[in-house]
């Protein structure tokens, strides 16, 4: 079974190679999931942006912004990576597109930045928040965090009456030859 996507924000040829071995699979996983989230985003449309199931849950707009602040929040400030100024992270202009593209302009340089790291550097304990963390945890906790907003938008997605792109495999609207959704006993029993 092979996803493919109809935009690729991230391409295999632009992950650089790890130090290590052992941590490319760090450098695949935030470019696949960077890959992931701007699947979701550019199925957002402009009218979508002030969209909110619920007065007291987050706008799309606000998903999108805290997405781009915090991610230069955990990479700058809890793993050193050089980030732009704060003033500077969101998109002049504030369309859809505009926050995919600035998501790929910041990705793009963390690639570059974890690359070279040792097991040393990884391992490493580092304030984070009012704890400290090991930094490869700290890299974890920052891609799942990406997840959880990325699910977030796609249950917007479905409630504005969209089509909820394939992330991780077929949706109720993409599907391909082979997908093989894990949504029955004989699916799961499958060795």
């Amino acid at each position: 079974m092979s996803m493919s996507y109809a935009y690729i924000a991230i391409p295999e040829s632009e992950v650089p190679r790890a130090s290590s071995p052992i941590f490319q699979h760090l450098l695949d996983t935030y470019a696949s999931e960077t890959n992931k989230l701007v699947s979701v985003w550019r199925d957002v449309t402009p009218q979508d942006l002030g969209f909110r199931p619920h007065p007291r849950s987050s706008s799309v707009e606000d998903i999108l912004k805290h997405q781009l602040f915090s991610e230069r929040r955990f990479f700058g400030e809890f793993l050193g990576a050089p980030e732009p100024a704060p003033d500077q992270i969101l998109p002049e202009s504030r369309t859809p597109e505009d926050y995919t593209r600035r998501m790929r302009q910041l990705a793009l340089p963390r690639l570059a930045y974890f690359a070279p790291k040792r097991g040393d550097w990884w391992m490493e304990v580092v304030p984070f928040f009012d704890v400290k963390r090991q930094r490869i945890w700290i890299f974890w906790r920052r891609v799942l965090h990406t997840a959880h907003h990325r699910s977030q938008l796609t249950v917007y997605l479905r409630l504005l009456g969209k089509k909820v792109p394939a992330t991780y495999g077929p949706t109720a609207d993409v599907t391909w030859e082979g997908a093989d959704p894990t949504t029955t006993v004989d699916a799961a029993g499958r060795r």
